[in-house]
C-alpha cells in the first residue's frame, strides 16, 4: 500500500491542456489562439535581435572566461534589478532620488509576486487580498500558497459594454477592510485588455489611500503593451507620486522574450529609505529557504541591455515591432468580422490593449471553435492576438462568425 494512495488528481492547468490538444491535432488549419506567448506573422515564437546579439556577447565573455556559472547573490545581479526598476518607477523618479525603493531579480513575474506575496503574509501579517474578476488564472493560487487566508474580489469587467466596470470596481474597494492588499494589472489586463483610464486611475489610488489598501501591481507587459514604456508604466509611477508604499512584480518573458530564462524583478517602494536594510534581509531569507538565487543568463541579458545605451535603443525597436504586429491584428480581426456582418458589436478588439483579447464569446461558442474549426482559445473567451497572422486571421473571423451565428446568445 502506497502512503500516496489517498492523493486526489488535480484538475489540469486549462493553458497547458489546451496547448497540448493543439500540439497532438493535426488539422492543417488549426490555430493556437491560447498559449500567452508572442508569435511572428508566420507563426514561430521570435528571438529578438538584440537578445541574439547579447547572448553572442556573453557566450565571448564566458570563452574569454570574464563571465563563469558562479552562484549569483541571493537577491540577484544587482545590474538588472536596479536597471529593472529604474525602467519601472522612471529615472528622474523621487523615489530614486531619495532611495526608497529596491529591486530584487526573481523568477520571472511568477516568482516575483510569490517572493513579494510571502513577504506580505509572513513578515507584515497581511491576511486578505483582491483580485480583480477576472484576472490571470494564477493570481489567486499564488497567494493563497504564500500565506494569505482571505480571498476576495473586486469587480472589474462589465461584460455587456465590454469595457472596465470601473463604479463596480471602486465600490468594491471602498468596501475593503483596511490594510488589504490588492492586485492591480498595470497594463495590458489578462485576460480583458482593458485598462482603466488615467482619470480612473487617480479614482482608484484615491480610494485606495483613503481606505489605507496596499497596491501590489503585476507588471508583466510594460513596452510590450503599447509601445512605449512609459506609458505603459503610467499607473505605478502615478501610484509612487502619490506617496503610496508598494509592490510591483515584473517579467521581462514578454517584453524580452525571454519566456524560459524566468527572469523578473520584484520592485518594493517604501516610505522610509530607513527601513529597507532590514526589508532585504527578510527577502534574503524567503529566497534563501525558496530556491536560493535566481539564474544568472536571463539577468545578464536584462543587464547589458538596460544599461547600454545602444542596446536600450535596439531593444526598444523591438518592442514596437512586437506591440505594433499585436494592434495590426486587432484591427484586421475586426475588420474581417464587420465585413462579414458578424452578429454583435466588435469596436472592444481595438479598444482593448496588449497581447488578450476578452472577445466576449460564450463557453458553447468556444467549444464550436474548437470541436469544428480547430480555433483554439479558453472556456472564457479569451484569446492571444499573437496567435493570428496575416494567413489565418480571415478563417479565424469566418469561424467566429459561424460559431455566433449557429449560437446566438
Amino acid at each position: 500500500m502506497s502512503r500516496f494512495r489517498d492523493i486526489n488528481a488535480a484538475p489540469p492547468i486549462e493553458v497547458f491542456a489546451l496547448t497540448k490538444a493543439y500540439t497532438d491535432d493535426s488539422f492543417p488549419k488549426k490555430v493556437n489562439l491560447g498559449v500567452g506567448a508572442y508569435r511572428s506573422d508566420e507563426g514561430k515564437p521570435w528571438i529578438l535581435p538584440v537578445v541574439k546579439k547579447v547572448e553572442e556577447m556573453i557566450a565571448q565573455h564566458i570563452k574569454e572566461e570574464k563571465l563563469n556559472h558562479e552562484y549569483l547573490p541571493v537577491l540577484g545581479l544587482d545590474a538588472a534589478s536596479s536597471a529593472a526598476t529604474r525602467m519601472l518607477l522612471g529615472s528622474e523618479s523621487p523615489v530614486l532620488k531619495e532611495g526608497r525603493a529596491i529591486g530584487i531579480q526573481c523568477l520571472s513575474g511568477t516568482g516575483a509576486l510569490r517572493v513579494g506575496a510571502e513577504f506580505l503574509a509572513r513578515i507584515l501579517n497581511c491576511k486578505t487580498f483582491y483580485y480583480s474578476i477576472p484576472t490571470w488564472e494564477n493570481h489567486r493560487l499564488v497567494f493563497v500558497n504564500a500565506g494569505f487566508s482571505e480571498v476576495k474580489e473586486y469587480r472589474y469587467w462589465d461584460a455587456a459594454k465590454r469595457c472596465v466596470d470601473i463604479e463596480g470596481m471602486l465600490e468594491d474597494l471602498r468596501s475593503a477592510q483596511e490594510n488589504s492588499v490588492i492586485i492591480l494589472h498595470s497594463c495590458a489586463h489578462n485576460p480583458t485588455g482593458s485598462d482603466p483610464t488615467e482619470e480612473q486611475w487617480k479614482q482608484i489610488a484615491a480610494v485606495m489611500k483613503e481606505k489605507k489598501l496596499f497596491p501590489f501591481f503585476d507588471c508583466a507587459y510594460q513596452g510590450f503593451a503599447s509601445g512605449d514604456l512609459d506609458k505603459d508604466a503610467w499607473a505605478v509611477r502615478y501610484f509612487a507620486s502619490e506617496g503610496f508604499e508598494m509592490i510591483c512584480a515584473q517579467s521581462f518573458a514578454k517584453n524580452f522574450g525571454l519566456y524560459n530564462e524566468r527572469i523578473g524583478n520584484l520592485t518594493v517602494v517604501t516610505a522610509n529609505s530607513a527601513v529597507l536594510p532590514n526589508l532585504r534581509s527578510q527577502i534574503t531569507l524567503i529566497i534563501r529557504g525558496m530556491y536560493s538565487n535566481p539564474p544568472h543568463h536571463g539577468g545578464r541579458i536584462v543587464a547589458m541591455v538596460l544599461n547600454d545605451a545602444q542596446l536600450f535603443e535596439e531593444w526598444k525597436t523591438c518592442i514596437k515591432t512586437m506591440s505594433g504586429r499585436i494592434i495590426e491584428m486587432r484591427k484586421a480581426l475586426r475588420s474581417q468580422l464587420e465585413k462579414l456582418g458578424t452578429p454583435g458589436k466588435w469596436d472592444h478588439i481595438t479598444q482593448q490593449i496588449g497581447m488578450f483579447s476578452f472577445t466576449g464569446l460564450s463557453p458553447i461558442q468556444v467549444d464550436h471553435l474548437v470541436k469544428v474549426h480547430h480555433i483554439y482559445l479558453l472556456q472564457s473567451g479569451r484569446i492571444n492576438i499573437c496567435g493570428l497572422t496575416t494567413k489565418n486571421v480571415s478563417y479565424v473571423a469566418e469561424a467566429i462568425h459561424d460559431a455566433i451565428t449557429k449560437f446566438p446568445q
